[in-house]
């Protein structure tokens, strides 16, 4: 039996775990090496559209596998096709980018294993972010079809009408499927996603795969769960993360919720927060928070769209919340604008509906109608009502809001490298010049700290391990004196 990791090793993410046995392999996770593509570029300076995976191969931030890449990718670039593919499957373990990111590059019949939750926020991701598409479906690339004219002349156009659906396979918890040469079963794990899972897989080796995990969420039964499960299992071999090995235990998720809650209940004023809005638990967090300030969580239009996608699934239904809808393109929506119609300058309240439509995206436009809808004006004149999730990038928001002694809470990771630091320094001069007073360290990370993972490790009792999605293998190296091998990935 062969392992091979193409990413993921001394790096946090980039997981990408070639598990090979009897001429068949499966990989775990295909995700974005971000350490090495940040290398080379940034929100300006990005992959080349008509290069594929070129880029990426040239810049080592993608291994060259043959049977892997899509058929358009790969004839594009004058290379041959194989005819069957590289492995029977791709397992992931949650929908971060660092873990999922890659998959677009993948072919058509290389089918993907994951849990509902991960496939409803990859879809969310797809339908509503410009940059991460291609993860459920894509439109190959190159395809060219002949068009007729009038003249009876032709001319040639890209064919856009080839869809290619992607294979999924939704797993249930706990239940064995057979995969090839293998057996896999996902358990349940918390995280900072919904549906993120660990995996036990029967081979040759009794393997335990940990993807992302932690102990102190909203779902630490499951992580429990899964380390009395993958005990019973007895893994010869266990891939566990090791995120945060040299630091301690984060912070509870409901220290987070009472934390907040006591600020808005004692704040006069708009209570902003700042979080990752794939995070549902620490939505659930702050929708809590507002319940107990007798506020309303008022959320941004990505996040409505997530909330619905999971309705009736233990989380709060769309109707509970405020859809907060922000002015776009022409500004039409909220404010006293005027516009030019006909020749004649009127309030643009005043425009036909489909004017207002327009400067929305399709799947935002669902949202409009909405009874419970607000705008800037609402969180102006009543900010007392409200906790207003915002990110960052919408703090031009503030400028209609005028959001003057507000509260500001940030619920995300600290800045660990430059970028984050410009960013950072950035978002305090629009606070400071909204005097704007910021909370810190309201965050829980989605990571389990030291005393977890050595617990969970020493719990479990594999034969070995391999440390991944880490900087620091060499914590690791205290097992050998506990009759566990620590191994180095191969790569």
């Amino acid at each position: 039996m062969d392992f091979r990791f193409y990413g993921g090793v001394d790096e946090i993410g980039g997981n990408r775990i070639e598990v090979s046995c009897n001429g068949d392999g499966i990989f775990l996770d295909f995700g974005k090496r971000f350490n090495i593509e940040n290398l080379y570029f940034d929100e300006f300076l990005q992959p080349r559209s008509f290069s594929g995976i070129a880029d990426l191969i040239e810049l080592e931030a993608l291994p060259w596998i043959p049977g892997l890449y899509r058929e358009d990718q790969v004839r594009y670039l004058g290379m041959r096709f194989e005819d069957e593919p590289a492995v029977s499957g791709i397992l992931l373990s949650h929908p971060h980018l660092d873990h999922a990111g890659c998959l677009k590059y993948i072919r058509h019949d290389i089918p993907f294993y994951m849990t509902e939750e991960s496939f409803l926020i990859l879809k969310a991701i797809e339908d509503t972010s410009t940059l991460s598409s291609d993860l459920l479906h894509y439109k190959p690339k190159f395809h060219f079809k002949e068009k007729k004219r009038k003249t009876g002349n032709t001319s040639h156009m890209r064919d856009k009408n080839i869809k290619i659906e992607r294979p999924i396979k939704l797993l249930e918890p706990y239940k064995a499927e057979d995969l090839g040469e293998f057996e896999i079963t996902q358990a349940p794990v918390d995280h900072s996603v919904p549906g993120s899972c660990a995996y036990l897989i029967e081979s040759e080796e009794a393997i335990v795969y940990t993807g992302d995990i932690r102990f102190r969420g909203r779902r630490d039964q499951e992580s429990r769960k899964f380390v009395k499960k993958a005990r019973k299992f007895s893994p010869t071999v266990m891939i566990t993360e090791g995120t945060r090995i040299d630091q301690d235990n984060s912070t509870f998720e409901e220290d987070i919720e009472r934390r907040t809650s006591d600020i808005a209940v004692n704040h006069r004023g708009l209570v902003i927060i700042n979080y990752p809005i794939r995070d549902l638990d620490r939505f659930l967090t702050f929708y809590r928070a507002a319940e107990n300030s007798d506020r309303t969580l008022a959320v941004s239009l990505k996040q409505a769209y997530i909330i619905k996608l999971f309705e009736g699934l233990g989380y709060p239904w769309l109707r509970d919340l405020a859809v907060y809808i922000p002015r776009r393109n022409w500004g039409l929506i909220a404010e006293d604008a005027f516009v030019c119609f006909d020749g004649e300058w009127i309030p643009a309240a005043d425009l036909p509906e489909e004017y207002m439509e327009q400067d929305y995206r399709g799947w935002e436009r669902a949202f409009l109608e909405l009874d419970n809808t607000i705008t800037c004006r609402d969180l102006r004149e009543e900010p007392e009502e409200y906790l207003f999730q915002c990110d960052y990038f919408e703090f031009k928001e503030f400028i209609d809001i005028k959001p003057e002694g507000a509260a500001y809470i940030k619920s995300k990771t600290e800045p660990f490298n430059e970028e984050m630091e410009i960013d950072a320094e950035r978002e305090s001069n629009w606070l400071r010049h909204f005097g704007i007073y910021q909370y810190r360290r309201f965050h829980s990370s989605g990571h389990a700290g030291r005393s977890d993972l050595l617990g969970m490790i020493r719990d479990i009792e594999p034969e070995s391990i391999y440390p991944i999605h880490t900087r620091n293998r060499e914590e690791f190296l205290i097992f050998e004196d506990e009759g566990i091998r620590v191994l180095d990935p191969p790569q």
